[in-house]
């Protein structure tokens, strides 16, 4: 039965009456000022970055309960959540990995915290539990997952992590008993375990000081390789370079263990590719590719032969192949030219290479042998995006998956030889595709930049300016933000929201210059992109100012920072999750240093002045109503640490003028977002989405 009139109208009173009363917790403000190149800049909350101290953790705690309580109030949270719960109620597998005789995947029952890793002989065997990370912390926070087999398939490299944090601990487990060895790494980051012949390679930090894991500086990545059955004490450092502190290393072997490659970064664009011979003792690392200019991926090697992926001389990305007996920086040979749509990967199996394109953001995906020729293109379910195509050189079979906004994860599996697929897993979840409307559009940009956009809404949804709607964006990194579904999403469509995902400059969605067209002096492109999208939203009656809401998460919590500041009026509600909003000090803590080359940094002279203008902490003005906001972060977060979302709430309260709330939840032996306890994530997002309607003057 629908609700009655009056009860609308006294539900928004209620609404509006609870949010016109919040008591924001007192925080303190100190006298720090600091002079960047002659401009003074007050930063009242500095105190509030030391994450440990005692008067931050009653902040938080204060915070949380100012939160809670005002959840609370919202009658309609219960219901969401389950209805959440209804729809996750249901298997969901990942690909298989093949490792000698043995596949390996993970399964969800349905509401486990914590996928499974099963493991089964053959494709027909029968599925048997290799590791259940839910076994190994009472309340869902530890994951495990597998980080690479050995070259013999013995044995399998497992990396565990805790309470969401990037730090993990390396362990191995022989595969035929399953059973745990004593080997065991830490303070490993970034890393997974590149096997040679008697052991793997990782990489690692020092050890931090106590008490500052997850916010301190990380410096000096280091290579090292263990050896099987020796402690960690023994460990031999391969590779370091003393002279870059901030820079990144990765290691990574050739199959048959013939050759280590050490991939080098300054940040989160551009590399550096050297190569080693372990089948020459007392060789040296050879330059293949020098850095850092552009980027080069290792995509596999054939004897001396190494195929990579680079966007050198080629913004839309082609693949490569370099002779490592004698590698020389100039001479290549291009076996997969550059094309006018996005090359996103290549991967190998079976004697074959994959390239997987993206035209107007969908995947294509096209077979071609080892010297390039394209064979066939592999037919996929429609417009939506595509993933695998892994195995070995000898395998006659590969997997891959397939997403769209209306199609749930599917595992195919294809047959090499022919190109044919055929479903090997798809879930069973209480879903009707056929009610939902799914498009592409494209608007344009404050310079007249064609932006692509997807809108996903209920089949027959009056466009009156005043459903609700939910613009998400993200527009940094090289990322592209691609047809994916989301269960999570599923409550408001049902309730009429409008889901719009806008296509921003920054990502990758059409290559290196899409990407550069939004970074470092350019990133006001990305915010006037996101603006544009709330304007045709509006200007093409989807929704109204009223019924809008703004989120990100990370990269795309800056964007809803950068957002929600320049044009308050646009948004009614935004979420900035777990974002990068002091533009000023980010490159200060764990690794934010690395987003300097996305970014640039205050240190520049040159620099400084186009940060500063749209820093979201720092654009906050008094006398302004902002969006009713919740900004969400977690203590364990040792990317982008919990002090930008702190210092952003504790502006934010201080400066709100009006009814909208301005509320910041805080996750407990949580970080980033991934290996989040699933019981967590359904009642976050229940309590995201009620809070959302709420603030609308709606119901669910």
């Amino acid at each position: 039965m629908k609700p009655s009139f009056w009860y609308l109208i006294l539900l928004f009173i209620s609404a509006f009456s609870a949010m016109a009363q919040i008591p924001y917790p007192e925080t303190a403000k100190g006298n720090q000022k600091d002079n960047y190149h002659g401009t003074i800049v007050e930063d009242p909350y500095r105190w509030l970055e030391d994450d440990t101290a005692k008067s931050v953790m009653d902040w938080v705690d204060r915070q949380n309960e100012l939160t809670n309580s005002y959840l609370k109030k919202i009658p309609f949270i219960g219901k969401i959540k389950d209805r959440l719960e209804k729809l996750y109620n249901h298997e969901r597998f990942s690909m298989p990995v093949k490792v000698g005789e043995w596949y390996f995947f993970r399964k969800n029952s349905g509401l486990q915290n914590q996928s499974v890793i099963y493991r089964q002989k053959g494709l027909n065997g029968a599925p048997e539990v290799f590791i259940d990370p839910n076994t190994l912390s009472a309340d869902g926070t530890v994951t495990a997952d597998l980080s690479g087999a050995s070259i013999d398939k013995k044995y399998m490299c497992v990396s565990v992590s805790r309470s969401g944090s990037d730090w993990q601990e390396l362990e191995v487990y022989e595969v035929e008993s399953g059973k745990k060895i004593s080997d065991r790494i830490e303070w490993v980051k970034f890393s997974g375990a590149a096997w040679g012949k008697e052991g793997f390679y990782y990489s690692a930090y020092d050890k931090p000081v106590e008490g500052k894991a997850f916010s301190n500086k990380n410096e000096f990545h280091k290579v090292y390789f263990h050896k099987l059955g020796t402690p960690q004490s023994q460990d031999v450092l391969v590779y370091s370079d003393a002279k870059h502190p901030m820079r990144y290393f990765s290691a990574i072997c050739s199959r048959d263990g013939r050759y280590l490659f050490i991939s080098s970064s300054d940040g989160t664009s551009g590399s550096e590719l050297k190569v080693k011979d372990l089948s020459k003792p007392n060789s040296d690392f050879r330059l293949v590719f020098k850095g850092f200019e552009f980027n080069y991926d290792l995509v596999e090697v054939s004897g001396s032969k190494a195929y990579i992926l680079t966007d050198r001389n080629a913004p839309n990305y082609q693949l490569v192949e370099t002779d490592l007996s004698a590698p020389e920086e100039d001479k290549f040979k291009v076996i997969i030219p550059e094309k006018k749509e996005l090359l996103q990967s290549v991967s190998a199996c079976g004697g074959k290479l994959y390239s997987l394109y993206l035209k107007n953001v969908s995947t294509a995906v096209y077979q071609h042998d080892m010297s390039g020729k394209e064979e066939r293109q592999i037919q996929l379910p429609g417009i939506g995006t595509a993933g695998g195509f892994y195995g070995e050189p000898g395998d006659k079979t590969t997997f891959y998956s397939f997403t769209s906004f209306n199609y749930p994860q599917t595992i195919f599996k294809l047959d090499v030889a022919s190109g044919n697929s055929e479903v090997y897993k798809k879930p069973q979840i209480d879903f009707q595709p056929g009610k939902y409307e799914v498009k592409q559009v494209f608007y344009p940009g404050k310079d007249g930049t064609r932006i692509p956009m997807f809108l996903v809404y209920r089949k027959g949804l009056e466009m009156n300016g005043k459903n609700p709607t939910l613009l998400y964006g993200y527009g940094g990194f090289n990322i592209s933000v691609t047809p994916s579904f989301s269960a999570l999403n599923l409550p408001l469509l049902e309730a009429g929201v409008v889901y719009a995902v806008a296509n921003l400059r920054g990502g990758g969605e059409y290559g290196e210059t899409w990407h550069k067209a939004g970074m470092l002096e350019k990133k006001q492109n990305v915010f006037d992109d996101c603006i544009a999208a709330a304007e045709y939203l509006i200007a093409e009656k989807y929704t109204g100012k009223d019924y809008l809401a703004l989120q990100g998460r990370s990269n795309g919590g800056l964007l809803v920072g950068a957002c929600m500041t320049q044009r308050p009026d646009l948004f009614k509600v935004a979420f900035p999750e777990v974002g990068v909003l002091d533009m000023l000090r980010f490159h200060k803590f764990t690794i934010g240093w690395g987003w300097v080359v996305e970014y640039g940094a205050s240190d520049s002279a040159e620099q400084f002045p186009f940060l500063y203008k749209y820093s979201p902490l720092h654009n906050l003005k008094e006398g302004v109503q902002y969006p009713a906001t919740m900004v969400k972060t977690a203590d364990h977060d040792d990317r982008v640490v919990p002090a930008h979302s702190f210092k952003f709430a504790a502006r934010l309260q201080a400066v709100q003028t009006g009814s909208n709330p301005a509320l910041i939840s805080i996750g407990k032996k949580a970080g980033h977002g991934a290996g989040k306890p699933l019981s967590k994530a359904l009642e976050e997002i229940a309590e995201q989405w009620g809070f959302m309607l709420y603030s609308m003057g709606l119901t669910y």
